[in-house]
């Protein structure tokens, strides 16, 4: 009997992407790869820190606060959504406490097991970098919480206009060795009057390991309420010029969004026997 119930909550918990009343809304790629940054897949990164919150600067508290409360968002042990990749549909399945990890496509499906990135190939397999991405749309997706991750600085910059309105900003690095890409960094801007996050600046440093002069830009404009947080509807790569964006590049949409208390079994991330550990 105990089985049993164990087996209906991991079908319950896989299947709550599947169930939220929101349809597929339109969604518009280019097919380019994403410019992003490889993030902390570490256990160590997403160990949840009760001190944490105390090193957070007071703007940056508020910005969470706007977003249903760091602690809200830390009572939350998975979280899965569905986007339009450059070749297909996506469904995205994240374990939090522990940043485990799975997508699947029609062509490929990657995963984090805690152990490594594995990689099982569909028909057409996959074209890019699978520890690159395996969890890089879950970090820009899951803004601004998971800037509260252990090993995080804050730096506050000065206010910064962008697209032609002021922003206030805080610039993030992390301790060294904190993740696969230490030496990345962020900008988080937030609207001073509403406090709720409206731009991500960021570098890459995946290939060198070296710190960067390069930025990159997300617009984050539209959030939607889920499971009591406010968690993006959609995010917009900007073409960047002098290190400011410039003009629209290409948009990912999220959908069918589920983030609960519900503890996902290991399971759902485990290698495939056809899949291989990647590098």
């Amino acid at each position: 009997m105990k089985k049993l119930i164990l087996v209906l909550a991991v079908l319950f918990a896989l299947s709550s992407c599947k169930n939220d009343t929101k349809g597929n809304s339109e969604n518009t790629t280019e097919n380019t790869e994403i410019e992003g940054l490889e993030v902390d897949s570490t256990e160590a990164a997403a160990t949840k820190s009760e001190d944490k919150a105390k090193e957070i600067p007071a703007p940056l508290q508020a910005v969470f606060t706007a977003h249903g409360s760091l602690d809200h968002w830390k009572q939350m042990n998975n979280i899965c959504f569905e986007m339009k990749g450059k070749n297909g549909d996506e469904t995205h399945t994240v374990s939090l406490p522990d940043r485990k990890t799975k997508i699947e496509s029609k062509d490929w499906s990657i995963g984090y097991d805690g152990k490594g990135v594995w990689l099982l190939k569909h028909d057409l397999g996959y074209e890019g970098n699978p520890v690159f991405y395996h969890n890089l749309m879950f970090y820009f997706y899951a803004m601004p919480f998971v800037i509260a991750d252990p090993g995080t600085n804050y730096t506050a910059v000065e206010p910064t206009e962008l697209d032609g309105k002021m922003y206030n900003g805080y610039k993030i690095s992390y301790n060294d060795g904190v993740g696969d890409s230490s030496k990345d960094e962020y900008i988080l801007y937030f609207d001073p009057e509403t406090n709720k996050m409206a731009w991500l600046a960021y570098t890459v440093t995946f290939k060198d390991q070296k710190k960067s002069d390069d930025w990159h830009f997300l617009r984050y404009d539209k959030w939607q309420e889920v499971h009591g947080l406010l968690l993006p509807e959609k995010v917009t790569f900007w073409n960047v010029e002098n290190n400011k964006p410039k003009d629209k590049k290409m948009t990912y949409k999220f959908d069918k969004i589920a983030a609960t208390e519900t503890m996902l079994d290991a399971s759902v991330f485990a290698k495939p026997s056809e899949a291989e550990y990647v590098k």
